[in-house]
């Protein structure tokens, strides 16, 4: 046993800590296409409690060791390759609900909890946490807020810093600290939540996390609208500019749109979610706008439509077991459909992509042995019109050749003195983030 984990088991005992050749297969796989072969973790780390946490940290930085925190390992692999990290420090035993006030529409529970933990438990209060992201059956909530991953329900409700009320993490050197509150109108701290949100892991621990929750909606409906691109981006610009309320709407390339056997043309698909008057009218004009348009249209309710979105969401998670390169992408919304389009030409119309209709941020897939000239010549288009296009999962010998992050803003030198700030030994997630952070 390594010096370190010996240490950390005196904290945790010794079912707290899983040295790497205990660990079973699936996970020393998913971890490899993390880190590189010659610096795999030596462990994982279970903590149960958050002081224990803080005391594994304080620990984990007197011993002057890097680590990424962790929680099912669902993303371990997205970002930048960490470097030199000895131990995985996972929140998967702090899953405790700790506070859901119904009627302030608000709940807390420690970091590890998953999502479809909590969305369990807020079905029973007919209310529900208005994100859908990547890996949603076991994705954990302090991931979540890690990664700043929210979905498709984006649309409706904003991402992740917009529904996030408070905060409490673990410093670099053992100290737990708190931002934000569980009151919705109270937003001391915000600016500390907007940091960690999307931060990776690099400059703290999240322990635990408190969000503002909705009512669940009456009823539901779909409508997927596919055809000529011209007409699918007219259809999409009517649709901004109207006065319906969608909680999703989502660009979907030809691939995609394959793939989900609705044809080989580019796609619309846009959820509504009110009463059941609203929900069928709404979805009535959007048909007679794509019928206008001469596009296929298909109406699905309820019952049928959670297929649909289970479809969606099982081809665009990224999975970097298969060689696909899988990367975030963000471009004004008026310029997405072109996006998708030039996309589909560098893929061979293989690609899988899906954008927010309203943001403009999405994903797209790139197919398994893509060359890396597709991907940076994507990423040349989105940045000639003020876009991203970062690589989130690829194999370490891509992420080795290319800027993972492809960061072509003046803010670096400011992100830099904010890590050195939290963590001025760089022992959190060393080089995940953009810069090397």
């Amino acid at each position: 046993m390594s010096a370190i984990a010996q240490t950390l088991s005196s904290i945790l005992g010794s079912d707290g800590v899983v040295e790497w050749d205990s660990l079973d297969s699936p996970t020393q796989q998913r971890l490899r296409c993390a880190f590189p072969s010659a610096s795999l973790p030596h462990c994982i780390a279970y903590p149960s409690t958050q002081a224990q946490l803080a005391e594994a940290i304080a620990a984990i930085a007197a011993s002057r060791c890097a680590f990424v925190p962790a929680g099912s390992l669902s993303k371990i692999d997205w970002g930048g390759v960490p470097s030199g990290v000895q131990v995985i420090l996972s929140t998967a035993r702090l899953n405790r609900l700790i506070e859901h006030a119904v009627n302030d529409l608000t709940v807390t529970m420690e970091a590890g909890m998953s999502l479809a933990s909590l969305q369990s438990i807020l079905a029973d209060a007919g209310q529900f946490l208005a994100l859908d992201p990547a890996y949603g059956d076991r994705a954990t909530l302090g991931g979540i807020v890690a990664t700043g991953d929210t979905g498709s329900w984006r649309q409706r409700y904003g991402g992740v810093r917009d529904q996030l009320l408070g905060v409490s993490f673990v410093r670099s050197d053992g100290e737990l600290a708190k931002a934000g509150s569980r009151v919705v109108k109270n937003v001391a701290g915000y600016d500390l939540m907007k940091l960690f949100t999307g931060s990776y892991g690099t400059l703290g621990m999240i322990c635990q996390v408190t969000f503002r929750v909705y009512p669940q909606s009456e009823a539901s409906g779909t409508v997927m609208l596919s055809g000529d691109t011209a007409a699918i981006a007219s259809a999409s610009q009517t649709l901004l500019a109207s006065a319906l309320t969608p909680t999703a709407a989502d660009l979907l390339s030809p691939g995609l749109v394959k793939q989900l056997g609705r044809g080989e043309e580019m796609g619309l698909v846009v959820r509504f979610q009110s009463v059941a008057e609203s929900v069928q009218e709404q979805s009535a004009r959007l048909m007679a706008v794509g019928e206008t348009l001469g596009l296929k249209g298909t109406c699905h309710t309820q019952k049928d439509e959670a297929d649909l979105w289970q479809g969606l969401r099982e081809r665009m998670q990224p999975d970097g077991t298969f060689g696909a390169i899988a990367c975030k992408i963000g471009v004004r919304p008026t310029e997405a459909v072109a996006a998708l389009s030039k996309f589909a030409a560098l893929s061979d119309g293989s690609g899988l992509g899906q954008i927010h209709l309203s943001s403009g941020l999405g994903w797209l897939q790139f197919a398994e042995g893509t060359v890396q000239e597709s991907v940076l010549s994507m990423r040349q288009l989105c940045q000639s019109s003020g876009g991203f296009l970062s690589v989130m999962v690829a194999p370490i010998s891509v992420k080795n050749q290319v800027d993972v992050w492809g960061y072509q803003g003046n803010a670096l030198e400011v992100m830099r003195k904010i890590k050195q700030q939290f963590d001025s030994d760089h022992i959190l997630s060393p080089h995940r983030f953009m810069g090397g952070i």
